[in-house]
């Protein structure tokens, strides 16, 4: 499972751009942590860029 910095790292957007895309719904599946992080599974995240794939 990757962390929040891991994921925004890799997509090179920031923390509050991440959770904006959260909030709108636009975000990969998260899981969150009895302590409140969040955790996102490779293969969600993986699948979530699969889906943004530009079709042209």
């Amino acid at each position: 499972m990757l962390t929040l910095p891991e994921v925004c790292a890799e997509l090179q957007v920031s923390r509050s751009t991440f959770y904006d895309w959260r909030q709108k719904g636009r975000a990969p599946r998260c899981i969150k942590l009895p302590n409140g992080d969040l955790r996102i599974r490779r293969t969600d995240l993986d699948n979530w860029l699969d889906g943004r794939e530009d079709q042209d």
